[in-house]
C-alpha cells in the first residue's frame, strides 16, 4: 500500500479493448490511431482517494500490466481539494498527467480550456463502448465532443427509515408531486409529536438546488443551457423556496438544528423520517445510523407525471490530457480502467456502480449495492438525458443555494431577498 501524496510505479500493459463497435461521435473525423505492444512508454496517472483507493488502483494496474509490461504507470493520488489544486497548478504550467481520475463539476472548465483529449476517435475502437449505454458515454460530452467516459454513475432518489416510519406509524411516501411530499413530512412530524418525539419528515427540500433541477426538467426546461445561460427567471426562483415555507413551520428539520448536528445531517443522525440526496449516500447513511441500520430507497416526488426529469450523474470520470506524448496508449488505460472485469471485480463499488456492464459483471455486489442497482432499474422510465455539463463555478453556486436555504430557513431573510441574492451571485459567475 501506498500513503498519500506518495507516487507508485508500476510497470503495467495496456490492454486494448478493441471492438469495432457503433458509439456516439465527438464529430471528429480523424481515424485513432492503436497502441504498438513493443513501444515502452511512460504515463501519469493522478486519482483522489485514500489508502483503501490507493490499494485497488495497484491491483488493478498489477492486472493492467499482465498483458502489456511495456507501459509504465507512475500512480499519484491526494484528497479531494489537495487533487484539484494540484491540476490548477498542473494547469497553468502545461504539465497535467496523462490519465486523471475526473470529477463532473470541473468538466467543463477544463474542456473549454482545450486542456482534455478529444476521446471521439477512440470510441468504437480503442474505447469499447458496448457495455456502455449511449446515455452514459453523452455525460461526458461538452459542445457534442467526447472529453471524459464515466466509471459509474448514481441518480437523485428518496431515502426513507423505515424502522423510524414503524416507531411513529406512518406509512412510507407512496408518491406524488411536491406538495403531496410536503404534506406527508407534516403528517410525520405531527404522529412522532404525538408521542412526544422531536422528529422531522425531511429537510427543507427547497434548500437543495437538485430539487430545483428536478422540477425545471419536468417542466421540460434545464437549471442551465447547453450555452451555459439559466433555464430560470427570478419569478420561478421565488415561485420554489416559497412553496418550502410551510413545511419550514415544524414538518422540516430547522436550520438551526441541522448546524448543531453537522457534519452529520438529519437522517443520518435518525431525527428525520426521509431525505432527498444521491444514491450513492447510502453507504456514509448506514455508516452513521450504526449496526443494524435500514434504509429504503425510492423514487423523489415529481411534478409532472411521465416527465424525464431524473438523470444519471457520474460518480466519476476518466480523462486523458491534451498534451500526453502518447494518447493511444493513454486511452487504453482509460478503456482498461473503465470497462476491464478485472477492475470491476477489484473495485466493485468504492467508484459507485459501475457504469460499463463487463466492469458491473465482474463486481461482487453487496446488499446496498444491489439495493442501488435495482433502484436505477426501477426508474428507468423516468431517466431522461443528462444536463449540459455543469458550467464553471456551479460548485459555488449549488453551495450559495444551500446556505440561501438555511437562512430562509432561519428567517433571516425574504425569499425576494433570497433570490436577489442567488442571481447577483450567479451574474458574477456567468460573467467571469
Amino acid at each position: 500500500m501506498f500513503t498519500r501524496s506518495r507516487t507508485l510505479r508500476v510497470s503495467v500493459i495496456a490492454a486494448i479493448g478493441i471492438g469495432l463497435l457503433a458509439g456516439c461521435s465527438s464529430g471528429s473525423t480523424e481515424p485513432a490511431a492503436t497502441y504498438d505492444p513493443d513501444e515502452k512508454v511512460n504515463l501519469d496517472f493522478a486519482f483522489w482517494g485514500n489508502d483503501t483507493r490507493a490499494a485497488l488502483y495497484v491491483d488493478a494496474i498489477a492486472a493492467f500490466n499482465e498483458e502489456y509490461p511495456n507501459i509504465t504507470v507512475n500512480a499519484q493520488f491526494l484528497t479531494f481539494p489537495e487533487f484539484w489544486e494540484k491540476r490548477q497548478t498542473e494547469a497553468a504550467g502545461g504539465g497535467l498527467p496523462d490519465v486523471m481520475q475526473f470529477d463532473y463539476s470541473y468538466l467543463r472548465q477544463y474542456a473549454q480550456n482545450g486542456l482534455l483529449l478529444d476521446l471521439g476517435p477512440y470510441l468504437g475502437d480503442v474505447i469499447d463502448t458496448e457495455p456502455l449505454a449511449e446515455n452514459i458515454l453523452d455525460i461526458g460530452a461538452v459542445d457534442d465532443v467526447t472529453y471524459a467516459v464515466p466509471t459509474s454513475t448514481n441518480a437523485w432518489g428518496l431515502y426513507t427509515n423505515p424502522d423510524l416510519l414503524a416507531e411513529v406509524g406512518v406509512e412510507k411516501f407512496e408518491g406524488g408531486d411536491w406538495q403531496d411530499y410536503g404534506s406527508w413530512m407534516e403528517e410525520f412530524a405531527t404522529a412522532a409529536q404525538a408521542q412526544g418525539e422531536t422528529l422531522y419528515g425531511g429537510n427543507d427540500f427547497t434548500g437543495r438546488i437538485q430539487n430545483f433541477e428536478l422540477q425545471l426538467r419536468a417542466e421540460g426546461g434545464e437549471l442551465f443551457t447547453e450555452d451555459g445561460e439559466p433555464g430560470f427567471d427570478e419569478e420561478r426562483l421565488a415561485e420554489f423556496w416559497e412553496s418550502g415555507e410551510d413545511i419550514r413551520d415544524g414538518a422540516a428539520i430547522p436550520s438551526q438544528r441541522l448546524d448543531e448536528l453537522n457534519p452529520l445531517g438529519g437522517f443520518d443522525a435518525r431525527l428525520t423520517g426521509s431525505e432527498l440526496g444521491w444514491d450513492n449516500f447510502g453507504a456514509s447513511f448506514l455508516a452513521n445510523l450504526g449496526e443494524g441500520a435500514r434504509f429504503e430507497l425510492s423514487p423523489p416526488p415529481v411534478t409532472v407525471e411521465g416527465a424525464k426529469d431524473l438523470y444519471l450523474k457520474p460518480s466519476m470520470l476518466h480523462t486523458v490530457a491534451a498534451t500526453t506524448k502518447h494518447p493511444e496508449a493513454a486511452v487504453t488505460l482509460l478503456n482498461f480502467l473503465v470497462n476491464s472485469p478485472e477492475v470491476g471485480e477489484i473495485f466493485g463499488t468504492n467508484r459507485g456502480l459501475p457504469a460499463s456492464e463487463t466492469a458491473l459483471e465482474g463486481a461482487s455486489l453487496g446488499e446496498l449495492d444491489e439495493m442501488i442497482r435495482d433502484y436505477e432499474a426501477s426508474i428507468a422510465d423516468r431517466l431522461g438525458d443528462a444536463p449540459p455539463a455543469p458550467i464553471v463555478g456551479f460548485g459555488s453556486l449549488e453551495e450559495k443555494f444551500r446556505q440561501l436555504g438555511l437562512e430562509l430557513g432561519y428567517g433571516l431573510i425574504t425569499v425576494d431577498e433570497a433570490v436577489d441574492q442567488f442571481f447577483t451571485e450567479m451574474d458574477v459567475i456567468l460573467t467571469q
